[in-house]
C-alpha cells in the first residue's frame, strides 16, 4: 500500500523520457489520494506539457488538470482538460468528470452567447476547437443514451440550432419531443432573437412530419408575427378538403393572436378567394356597418341582420365561400357570442351581497366602489337588475361618479357587440341637445369595453366621435373607447387622432390620450411611437398627463424582452420619478411572463433603493407580471418585501401577488396577505383586500379553504362604521372580483405555456389600478 508519492514524484526529475511516462500513469492512478502531496511539483508537469517534444504531453495535460481541479482552480483544470485531448473521457463516471464538463459547457455557453449578442459589423471571438470537441462529444453521450432532453437543453443553452434539429430528428418520439421543445422555447428563454431562429426551426419540423402539426405551427408563427405563412396554411387545409382543421385553427388564432395579426390573415383570405358577399349578422365585428355611420342606421341595420345570440343563421344566409366561414371564425364573431351566451346562462349573482353593501354604505367613494363591484359581477352577463332595481340610489352618481356608472354597463355587456349601439344610445353623444358630458364619455368608454380587444367598424364610429367631441371629459371616455377597441392594432389614423388629442396639452384629455396611445400601440415597439410619448412627458407640466403616459409607454414595449432594455436604463436614469415608475412598468410588460432573472433583479434593486415611494411600489408590482406563469415563485420572491417598514413596498407586494397568483388559489399568497389585511396603513389593506379577491377567484372551500374566511372579512369591514374609507373601497371591489362574471370567471393573467391574446387582455387589464381609472 503507498503512503508517500515522494518516490514517484522523484521519477519525474529523472533524464529518460520513460521514467517520465511512467511517472505520470502512476501519479494519475493516485491523484486522488495524494493530489496535496503532488500539487508541490505541478510545476514539473505543467513543464512537460509545454514540451513539444515530449511524448506523453497529453498525459501531463490529463494529471496537471485533475491536480488543479482538487485545488479547486477550476479555471486551469479546464485548459489542462483540453490539452489531454481524447485522453479526458466524457464517459468517465467520476466527479472529476462530470465537474470538468459542466464547467466546459458554462464557458462554451458563455464564449457562444457573447459572439451570438455582437453585432454583426463586429468580429466574433474565436472558439477553441478542443472546446467545442468536448461539448459534441456530451452530444453524442447524451443521444448515444437516449437523455433527449438533456441535448435539447444544451443545444439551446450554447445557441446549438444543428445540434438542436438533429436531436429532434434522431429521437424515438419526435412529436413529445417537439412538443417539450416548444414549451420550453416559451417559457424559458430569454432571448427574443434566439427565441425566433428556435422558432423557424420548430416550423420547418412540424411541417416536415409524416402528418404535418397545423396547429402548432400556427402558435409558432404568431410569435413570428407572419401573418402570410398562416393564411398559406388555412389556404392549403381548405384546397386539400381538410376544413375541420382548417376552421380549428382559426378558432386558435382567434384565442392567440393579437388584432393586427388577424386583420392581416383576414385581408389575405380576402385577396386570395373570391369576393365575399355579405353575410347577415356577421358583417362587421364592431356593430356598425360599413355603408353607414350614424347612430341611427347603425341601430336599425344590426336588427334587420342579427339572429338571436347562440343560435345558428338559416341555412340559406350560410356563407358559400369556405374562406367567408373562416373569416367569419377569425372575427371572433362566434366565439364571442358563444362566451356572452355561457355568461348569460350561468348568471348565478347573488344579489344579496349587492344589496348589503349598498345599504351599509354611506359615502361617495363607497358609491362608486359598488357600482364597479356590480359591473364586475355582472361582467358579461347583460344583467343590469341590480342597477335598474336601485335607480333612485344611482342617481346620486354625479361627476366622475356618473362617468364610471356609465362606463360599467360596457363591463356588463361586454362582447354584447350586435345591440351595444342600441343599448348605450341614450348615454352617446347627439347632435341635437347636448346632455350630461360626463354621462356622454362614460358611454363611449362603455362602448371600448364592450368591443375591447375587438373593435371592427366600432373603431370607425369612436374615431368621428373623438374628432367632433368639444368637451374634455367626452373626449377623455372616447379616447379609452378607442385605445380599447383598437388594442394592438397600431393603426395609423387611430395612432394620429389620439397623438392630436395629446398634444392639446388638456390634463384631462391628455390622461387618457398617453393611454391609448399605449393600448393601441401595445407590443408594436414603434421608435415613433415611443419618441412622441417620451418627449411629450419630459415636455409636459400636467402630472395627469405623465401618469397616463407613464403606463402607455411601458404597453408599447409589451413581450418585446431585450428589446426595450435601452429604453428602461433611459427611463430608469430620468430625474422625474414618474418617468421612473414608467421604466418600472416597462420592465413588468416587456418581460411579462419571461421569468427573467435580471428584470427581477433590477426591480428588487429599485424596490429597495429609489428614493421615491411610487417608483418603489410599482418596481414590486412589476414581479407579478414578470413571473405569472410560474406564481408558486412569486410569494418566495416577494415575502420580505411583505414586511418592509415602507407601506407603499408592502402594498406593491400585495398586488404583486395578486396580479401574479390570480385564480390559483395559492395557499402561500393567502398567508402572506393574511396579516396585511390588518395592516395598520389603509392602502395596504386596500391593495391586500384586493389581491385575496384575485387569487381567490374560481375557488370553492374544497379547492381553497379560506374563501369563506375572506367573505367574512370583506363583509366585516364595509359594515364597520369606523373602518377607512380606503380599506371600504378594497372590500367592496373584493367582494365584486371573487364574484366575477356571475362565478365562472377567473382573472389569471396566465397559466398556459404561450401567451394568448385573452393573456394580453388581463396584463392590460391588471395594469396599475391608481393610473387607469374608471373615472377620475
Amino acid at each position: 500500500m503507498i503512503t508517500s508519492a515522494a518516490g514517484i514524484i522523484s521519477l519525474l526529475d529523472e533524464e529518460e523520457p520513460q521514467l517520465k511516462e511512467f511517472a505520470l500513469h502512476k501519479l494519475d492512478t493516485i491523484v486522488n489520494d495524494f493530489w496535496a502531496e503532488i500539487s508541490g511539483s505541478v510545476d514539473k508537469i505543467e513543464v512537460l506539457y509545454e514540451d513539444e517534444t515530449f511524448r506523453s504531453r497529453s498525459f501531463a495535460a490529463l494529471v496537471a488538470s485533475k491536480v488543479f481541479y482538487h485545488l479547486g482552480a477550476f479555471e486551469e483544470s479546464l485548459n489542462y482538460a483540453l490539452g489531454a485531448g481524447d485522453l479526458f473521457s466524457v464517459t468517465d463516471d467520476s466527479e472529476y468528470v462530470e465537474t470538468i464538463i459542466a464547467k466546459c459547457i458554462d464557458h462554451y455557453t458563455k464564449l457562444r452567447v457573447e459572439n451570438a449578442e455582437l453585432p454583426e459589423d463586429e468580429e466574433k471571438k474565436s472558439i477553441d476547437p478542443r472546446l467545442e470537441g468536448i461539448v459534441n462529444k456530451m452530444f453524442l453521450r447524451c443521444l448515444d443514451d437516449h437523455k433527449y432532453k438533456q441535448a435539447i437543453g444544451i443545444a439551446l443553452e450554447t445557441r446549438r440550432l444543428d445540434i438542436f434539429e438533429k436531436t429532434i430528428l434522431e429521437s424515438t418520439d419526435v412529436s413529445g419531443l417537439l412538443a417539450y421543445s416548444l414549451k420550453v422555447c416559451m417559457s424559458l428563454m430569454q432571448n427574443k432573437k434566439f427565441r425566433n431562429e428556435v422558432l423557424r426551426v420548430l416550423v420547418k419540423l412540424y411541417m416536415n412530419l409524416e402528418k404535418p402539426d397545423f396547429i402548432n405551427v400556427c402558435q409558432c408563427l404568431i410569435f413570428l408575427d407572419d401573418p402570410q405563412a398562416v393564411s398559406d396554411i388555412l389556404e392549403k387545409l381548405v384546397k386539400e378538403d381538410n376544413l375541420l382543421m382548417a376552421y380549428q385553427i382559426c378558432f386558435d388564432l382567434y384565442e392567440s393572436a393579437s388584432q393586427q395579426f388577424l386583420s392581416s390573415v383576414i385581408q389575405n383570405l380576402h385577396t386570395v378567394g373570391t369576393p365575399i358577399p355579405a353575410v347577415p349578422g356577421s358583417t362587421n365585428t364592431g356593430t356598425v356597418p360599413t355603408s353607414d355611420k350614424d347612430s341611427d342606421t347603425m341601430e336599425t341595420d344590426e336588427k334587420a341582420g342579427s339572429s338571436p345570440a347562440g343560435k345558428p343563421a338559416d341555412t340559406k344566409d350560410e356563407p358559400k365561400d369556405q374562406n367567408a366561414k373562416m373569416i367569419k371564425i377569425l372575427s371572433g364573431e362566434m366565439a364571442i357570442e358563444l362566451h356572452l351566451q355561457f355568461l348569460i346562462r350561468n348568471n348565478n349573482t347573488d344579489l344579496m351581497i349587492l344589496k348589503n353593501t349598498k345599504d351599509a354604505v354611506r359615502n361617495s367613494v363607497c358609491h362608486t366602489a359598488t357600482v364597479i363591484a356590480n359591473s364586475f359581477m355582472h361582467t358579461g352577463t347583460t344583467s343590469d337588475q341590480f342597477l335598474r332595481e336601485n335607480l333612485e340610489w344611482l342617481a346620486r352618481a354625479t361627476n366622475w361618479a356618473k362617468f364610471t356608472a356609465t362606463a360599467s354597463l360596457g363591463v356588463i355587456h361586454k362582447g354584447h357587440e350586435k345591440e351595444a349601439l342600441q343599448l348605450m344610445a341614450t348615454y352617446l353623444p347627439k347632435d341635437t341637445s347636448p346632455g350630461s358630458a360626463y354621462q356622454e364619455g362614460g358611454g363611449l368608454y362603455a362602448l371600448g369595453l364592450i368591443h375591447a380587444n375587438h373593435g371592427g367598424d366600432i373603431i370607425d364610429y369612436l374615431l368621428s366621435q373623438l374628432k367632433n367631441a368639444s368637451n374634455d371629459i367626452v373626449r377623455h371616455g372616447g379616447a379609452l373607447g378607442l385605445g380599447l377597441a383598437a388594442l394592438g392594432t397600431a393603426r395609423q389614423d387611430v395612432y394620429d387622432l389620439l397623438k392630436s388629442n395629446l398634444y392639446q396639452d388638456d390634463a384631462v384629455t391628455g390622461e387618457a390620450a398617453g393611454l391609448a396611445l399605449g393600448l393601441v400601440m401595445l407590443g408594436s415597439k414603434s421608435a415613433q411611437a415611443i419618441e412622441d410619448m417620451v418627449g411629450y412627458a419630459q415636455e409636459t407640466q400636467h402630472e395627469k398627463i405623465l401618469r397616463g403616459l407613464a403606463v402607455g409607454i411601458a404597453m408599447v414595449m409589451y413581450g418585446r424582452m431585450e428589446e426595450a432594455d435601452a429604453l428602461i436604463e433611459s427611463l430608469c436614469r430620468d430625474k422625474d420619478p414618474i418617468l421612473r415608475r414608467s421604466g418600472m412598468y416597462t420592465v413588468g410588460m416587456a418581460y411579462c411572463g419571461s421569468g427573467n432573472n435580471k428584470a427581477i433583479r433590477r426591480l428588487l434593486h429599485v424596490a429597495v433603493s429609489d428614493v421615491n415611494d411610487d417608483v418603489r411600489r410599482a418596481a414590486v408590482e412589476s414581479i407579478g407580471f414578470i413571473l405569472f406563469r410560474t406564481p408558486e415563485q412569486c410569494p418566495s420572491v416577494v415575502s420580505l418585501l411583505s414586511e418592509s417598514y415602507n407601506p407603499h413596498v408592502r402594498c406593491g407586494a400585495a398586488m404583486a401577488l395578486g396580479i401574479c397568483c390570480a385564480g390559483t388559489g395559492n395557499k402561500e399568497a393567502i398567508n402572506l396577505l393574511e396579516p396585511m389585511t390588518n395592516d395598520p396603513v389603509n392602502y395596504v389593506r386596500q391593495g391586500a383586500l384586493i389581491a385575496s379577491a384575485l387569487i381567490m377567484i374560481q375557488q370553492t372551500e374544497v379547492t381553497c379553504p379560506k374563501v369563506n374566511q375572506f367573505r367574512q372579512l370583506y363583509a366585516k369591514v364595509i359594515n364597520d362604521k369606523h373602518d377607512d374609507v380606503m380599506a371600504k373601497f378594497g372590500a367592496i371591489l373584493a367582494q365584486g372580483i371573487l364574484d366575477a362574471g356571475g362565478s365562472p370567471n377567473t382573472a389569471a393573467a396566465g397559466l398556459s405555456a404561450s401567451v394568448t391574446e385573452r393573456e394580453i387582455e388581463r396584463a392590460c387589464g391588471s395594469a396599475p389600478r391608481d393610473l387607469i381609472p374608471l373615472g377620475d
